[in-house]
């Protein structure tokens, strides 16, 4: 899968910021804009992407503090309003005026936003095991795992450091799926270290009882996407989405509304999964074109 390596500037002009752009066959293509969690990078779409790119154009943006784009002097910055003003950017400096959103857990969180700063922007929307409500286990979860963690010798124990943090979310995977999961979520150093591809300040908009990550009272956010589609995506065991919460989403969602259910995974699905693909390949055919 061939893409472009776009560089652009936060929407404060203060950092310099990287995206994936994936080419679509048909330059009249829809527009996806894919948006990862917390501690992930655009390397988190690659399984995905695999199976999308040529029929849309994918725009995958590293947020700031991960990947290949710039960390912020600020960690008060790394906040979802935050990085949804750099998307708003970077599909302004790309000329898109209309994008379907997909969002991994924080990039949902992101996407309600944009909703809320941009109410035309978006075609659709697909949440990746995310909603209005976070479950307290998860979020307590996250916190015991992110920010500082020092170099691992190898990607063997880099696979293992990853498995240490989410097995309860993939129960069914071998070391095949852990060294693949480790590349896509950290980065080899050169000295042949390997490290966490973000910054470990990013632990501070998670910390507290009432982290910044998490906005208070997203309803409204959820109410203000009333007729436009939405898929939800959710892992069976996951611990951040419950099913009580997804439930109230399809009640109060005026539109069109459909959801999957990802067996034996928890937070958060890759989307590579069969029934997660079936059904984003579902909702793109039907609703965004």
């Amino acid at each position: 899968m061939d893409y472009r390596l776009h560089r652009y500037r936060s929407a404060c002009g203060r950092l310099d910021l990287a995206a994936r752009d994936y080419p679509a066959r048909d330059a009249a293509a829809p527009v996806l804009l894919m948006m990862h969690g917390l501690t992930r990078n655009s390397a988190d779409f690659e399984p995905l992407a695999a199976h999308l790119a040529g029929d849309y154009r994918l725009v995958v943006p590293d947020q700031r503090g991960r990947g290949l784009s710039q960390w912020d002097p600020e960690p008060a910055r790394y906040r979802p309003d935050v990085y949804a003003h750099d998307m708003l950017a970077l599909l302004d400096g790309l000329g898109i005026a209309r994008a379907c959103l997909i969002g991994t857990s924080m990039g949902g969180l992101m996407a309600m936003v944009m909703n809320a700063l941009r109410p035309d922007l978006a075609s659709g929307f697909v949440f990746n095991d995310i909603g209005p409500v976070l479950d307290p286990a998860g979020i307590a979860r996250i916190q015991g795992y992110v920010g500082p963690a020092g170099p691992m010798a190898s990607w063997t124990e880099a696979a293992a450091r990853c498995r240490a943090s989410n097995a309860p979310a993939f129960p069914d995977y071998g070391s095949r799926e852990w060294q693949a999961f480790a590349r896509r979520t950290c980065r080899e150093q050169a000295d042949g270290r390997v490290v966490l591809d973000y910054d470990p300040a990013i632990a501070q908009s998670m910390a507290g009882d009432e982290p910044q990550t998490v906005p208070p009272d997203l309803w409204p956010l959820w109410e203000g996407l009333a007729g436009r589609p939405v898929l939800v995506v959710r892992g069976e065991l996951s611990d951040l989405l419950s099913r009580e919460t997804e439930r109230e989403m399809a009640q109060r969602h005026a539109g069109p509304y459909s959801h999957a259910d990802v067996p034996r995974v928890g937070h958060a699905p890759i989307l590579d999964e069969t029934p997660a693909l079936a059904a984003i390949l579902a909702f793109l055919k039907d609703h965004i074109g």
